[in-house]
């Protein structure tokens, strides 16, 4: 970048165009047919809607009949003016436009409730999409950018069908009856004025597709400006940490120059619309004009007919310059329409199998069998992986960094599918289980507690939805946790900051199990949950996770070896291979990889004490 010059690359994906970044166009009528769909279903508030605007229209389209009749009533000659005539024109013209205003919001009172209910079953389902979507797709997702679709994208959604459809049913009602009126008053002047439409339909068909790309490369960049604020502002005791504001910045300015290099593009392009549509009009109504006063001239056509016509080529044109004036508003909202669904086209990698069952009355035991599995493939991370776990066992994993461990929580839970073997749970292969069912029987405990922004005693409640209030403070006592909770300034009731981060991280780690107490899983899976916290806050989550333990079948992740050595069975892991298996103390006298990582801890521990 050349110094004291900014310059902003527009996305590579765009490739330029004469008139800027082109994208292949994509299925504007799937996405509007789509679209229809959603809206569709609210047909009361539809055809309320519908009835409104045709009442609107019709009053709209009597009014310059009435101008003309009230124009003939004053032109009879010098002086002579039929004033009985003139105020009954007057009178139902007032009459006229008073219930046009009412219709006009009547039709804004009833597409308001028609849209609303549509947004609110877009967003539901987007919503509940994402919610089935496994880990994988979350996993290559920006978590900004998918918040971009369920905010900003549905809400380009939400003015276009605020706005634009009453305009749609108005502009076709008012075209149509235009059209029907000029031909009655004068056919010859209808086709005059009729002549310059085909001038326009070619540039407006054009500039529309062209305009449409910019709009989805607009969109496009705004979530992926939504992502970066979004990983900025959640890591930003990492940024202050190592004093990166500045390139925090740099990265803003880069993503936010190229939104609006894209959104000059669109704006400016599809600008074009209005004033082509303007020339036009100004072209058919001045030879009207000049047709119609030729006419009149020679008596063949009177002034109120020549007013009324004019008139009614104005109504002509209005419609089609009122959808040009929103015509960016809509290319947006079909834009954001295609990421909508964009992701709710999306098939989860995980899913139930046909005939898949719910897993009942779990007693524990868990077998992998010959399992191999890669996030990549021909990458795999784990090669032949075979495990028993017995009911009420305590199996820890231990390893290196990268070995393999999280992975094996990651299939046992069903984040992923293996890619060959298998993995029982009392017999049963995982596939052939409901997701749903098979997560409920399980308990997990992270290294990263995640908490909400709620209350101590929703977050415990987390694990087990129905729960009474004596059973969670009941689950945060066998956790350990109810000491700390009673010292916070409104005990259960206090509301946690976002993530919990008015906590310690071990206080955070103790609410996490006491969800995980609440839920009462058959399977406990236990990853890394006391790397994070100091010895003395370990010592406490020690206890409680013992306490969690008693009874299920448990599954240890551990890099301090301390914490597992009464586990009823250690696997080392070591490569994507267990290269060693045994009791602590097996393992110990056969001197082999864990005894060396055992020793080399315990050294660092006396050295470190």
């Amino acid at each position: 970048m050349t110094a004291g010059k900014k310059t902003h690359n527009l996305p590579a994906n765009i490739p330029k165009g004469p008139f800027g970044p082109k994208v292949r166009a994509k299925n504007s009528w799937r996405t509007l047919k789509r679209l229809w769909q959603y809206l569709g279903r609210q047909k009361t508030h539809l055809i309320l809607t519908f009835l409104a605007v045709v009442a609107a229209a019709v009053l709209t389209l009597a009014g310059p009949y009435l101008i003309g009749l009230g124009i003939d009533a004053m032109a009879k000659g010098p002086g002579q003016v039929d004033f009985d005539r003139l105020a009954a024109v007057a009178s139902a013209l007032l009459v006229i436009y008073l219930l046009t205003a009412l219709m006009t919001w009547f039709q804004m009172y009833f597409i308001a409730g028609a849209a609303q209910r549509t947004l609110k079953e877009l967003r539901t389902d987007l919503f509940e999409k994402m919610q089935a979507l496994s880990l994988k797709f979350f996993d290559r997702q920006p978590h900004g950018e998918l918040m971009s679709r369920l905010t900003n994208d549905v809400e380009m959604i939400n003015n276009t069908l605020s706005q634009s459809t009453t305009q749609l049913f108005s502009s076709i009602i008012t075209v149509a009856g235009s059209i029907v009126m000029m031909i009655y008053l004068s056919p010859i002047l209808a086709l005059i004025s009729l002549a310059a439409i085909p001038a326009g339909v070619f540039p407006v068909g054009k500039i529309a597709r062209r305009s449409r790309n910019y709009f989805t490369a607009q969109q496009k960049e705004l979530g992926q400006l939504n992502g970066l604020i979004e990983e900025t502002i959640s890591g930003q005791k990492v940024v202050k940490a190592f004093g990166r504001e500045e390139e925090s910045v740099r990265n803003f300015n880069a993503v936010n120059g190229r939104l609006r290099e894209v959104a000059i593009r669109a704006q400016t392009f599809s600008g074009l619309v209005m004033p082509i549509m303007n020339m036009i009009n100004n072209l058919s109504f001045a030879l009207v004009a000049f047709a119609g006063g030729w006419m009149a001239v020679k008596g063949t056509i009177t002034i109120g007919v020549i007013a009324a016509f004019l008139n009614y080529s104005r109504q002509f044109a209005r419609p089609i310059n009122d959808i040009a004036n929103q015509f960016n508003m809509m290319q947006a909202a079909l834009a954001g329409a295609e990421r909508v669904f964009e992701v709710m086209d999306e098939v989860p990698e995980i899913a139930d199998r046909p005939g898949a069952h719910v897993l009942k009355n779990v007693a524990g035991e868990v077998i992998f069998r010959d399992v191999t599995f890669g996030y990549k493939d021909g990458v795999p991370i784990l090669k032949n992986i075979n495990i028993e776990a017995e009911p009420g066992e305590t199996v820890a994993l231990v390893g290196p960094t990268g070995a393999g461990k999280t992975t094996i929580v990651n299939l046992l839970t069903r984040f992923y599918d293996v890619n060959s073997g298998a993995i029982y749970v009392d017999g049963e292969d995982i596939r052939d289980l409901k997701k749903d069912s098979l997560r409920s029987s399980l308990g997990i405990v992270l290294q990263d507690s995640y908490l909400f922004s709620d209350t101590v005693r929703e977050n415990i409640r987390y694990g087990r939805l129905n729960s009474t209030d004596p059973e969670v403070e009941e689950a945060a006592r066998l956790a350990n946790a109810e000491s700390f909770i009673l010292r916070l300034p409104e005990g259960y009731d206090t509301v946690l900051s976002e993530e919990g981060s008015n906590l310690s991280q071990g206080q955070r780690q103790l609410l996490t199990i006491a969800r995980a107490v609440l839920a009462d899983p058959a399977i406990l899976i236990l990853d890394e949950a006391t790397s994070s916290v100091d010895t003395r806050t370990e010592m406490h989550i020690q206890q409680a996770m013992l306490s969690l333990m008693k009874g299920r079948t448990s599954f240890v992740i551990a890099h301090r070896l301390s914490t597992i050595r009464q586990a009823d069975r250690i696997l080392v892991i070591n490569d994507g291979e267990i290269i060693e298996r045994g009791t602590h103390e097996e393992l110990v006298e056969a001197e082999g990889f864990y005894y060396n990582l055992y020793n080399s801890q315990f050294k660092r521990n006396s050295l470190e004490g």
